[in-house]
């Protein structure tokens, strides 16, 4: 159960009353915040139960809870959709029944209504307002002192570049993915996990969509095959002598790695092959 209410984020809230409007929720000091009728659902709500719900402001900058959640709350990117436009600045689709403010003075270049951009959602201490911002650059850190190489994390596409793609990491850091090591098609906006390659000394990281390390990528791309023919009802009609861009297409990887997953996979008997492709054993 939250201490305080925390605008932007989920927070675990005990049900305290019913009203006409919806029910009150409140955090340990009492404060409350209303979860309007259109959310409660009284089976799965009993009065005194504590309930997850996204706090936000509503159109007269109140504060109000949802059990619907946004594509991306505070300190996080998302990728999000214009769908109107005013002097003073534009508004975007975020997954919520109010749409999300971006000022004029937070924008890079000029919005256009059905464009997507990449943004950032932050809150306004002194209105207490929730609002995205497409001037990204300062909010992301070059400290990568808690980062360590062959990392799992968290990515979502940035931009697309001569040498491949940009991509924001963990909501923090900026890093690359080239295009020679890609093997599926990426597009911007698209939520990726990947592994860290390089820690640069500028702070910005290479990174690749498949684990580095033989075995760590071995273990990785032999559980892949084996789900993608199970899903193929146990066969494929490719083998080792496929085209490289229909081994790509299929299964996301290299043809070198493909060959050498198939060969192991064909050692441990879990695989057989043949002219005609590969068959589940």
């Amino acid at each position: 159960m939250n201490k305080t209410i925390e605008i932007g984020k989920v927070n675990s809230l005990k049900i305290e009353r019913d009203t006409d409007y919806g029910y009150y929720l409140i955090a340990q000091n009492f404060e409350e915040v209303l979860l309007p009728n259109i959310y409660i659902m009284e089976d799965e709500m009993p009065m005194g139960s504590v309930i997850d719900v996204f706090v936000y402001t509503d159109s007269e900058d109140r504060p109000v809870a949802t059990t619907k959640y946004p594509y991306a709350m505070l300190d996080e990117f998302g990728y999000f959709t214009v769908v109107d436009y005013q002097r003073f600045g534009a508004f975007v689709n975020w997954g919520l029944p109010k749409d999300l403010f971006v000022p004029l003075s937070q924008q890079k270049c000029h919005f256009h209504i059905g464009s997507k951009y990449i943004l950032r959602v932050c809150l306004d201490e002194e209105t207490g307002r929730l609002y995205g911002t497409h001037k990204i650059g300062k909010w992301l850190s070059k400290d990568t002192d808690n980062l360590k190489e062959n990392q799992k994390v968290d990515v979502l596409v940035l931009s697309k570049t001569p040498l491949g793609y940009k991509v924001i990491i963990e909501n923090l850091y900026e890093g690359m993915l080239f295009e020679n090591e890609i093997f599926e098609t990426l597009n911007v906006g698209d939520r990726k996990v990947a592994y860290i390659k390089k820690i640069r000394k500028d702070g910005k990281l290479d990174l690749s969509l498949q684990p580095i390390g033989k075995k760590v990528a071995g273990d990785v791309y032999e559980i892949k095959l084996l789900e993608i023919l199970k899903e193929s009802n146990g066969f494929i009609a490719l083998n080792s002598k496929s085209d490289a861009s229909l081994i790509t297409n299929s299964f996301s990887m290299s043809k070198k790695n493909f060959k050498r997953t198939l060969t192991t996979l064909i050692k441990d008997k879990k695989v057989t092959l043949d002219n005609n492709g590969i068959k589940l054993l």
